[in-house]
């Protein structure tokens, strides 16, 4: 059974940069994709970036070229560098995994396994 654990959220200001972490236990992530989403208050989950399992990134159009998604060295965890980060990126930031076909990668309801969260907050 996976299970995943987010970290490295906080606040900071805007135009600064975060990494979050995604570890899994349980498999090694290049088993399955592994996705970032985020929720905002009073909005619904969005996708962000996923790793497919071929090591393929994929990002939303609002955090590309921002945004970078990898694999560590150690294969159970996967990170999310966040660069030029502005007051729109504040949100609960979450991980997850999948086994989906590539044209469902970017849809939450396939994935399993996802964390408890880590609050990302800009301010401006």
């Amino acid at each position: 059974q996976v299970q995943v654990q987010e970290s490295g959220g906080g606040l900071v200001q805007s135009g600064a940069s975060l990494r979050l972490s995604c570890t899994a236990s349980g498999s090694t992530s290049d088993s399955y994709h592994v996705g970032w989403f985020r929720q905002a208050p009073g909005k619904e989950r969005e996708f962000v970036a996923v790793l497919s399992r071929t090591s393929h990134t994929y990002y939303a159009d609002s955090v590309k070229g921002r945004f970078a998604i990898s694999r560590g060295n150690v294969k159970s965890t996967v990170y999310l560098q966040m660069d030029t980060l502005k007051p729109e990126d504040s949100a609960v930031y979450y991980c997850a995994t999948s086994r989906a076909v590539l044209s469902s990668i970017r849809d939450s309801k396939m994935y399993f396994a996802w964390g408890q969260g880590t609050q990302v907050t800009v301010s401006s």
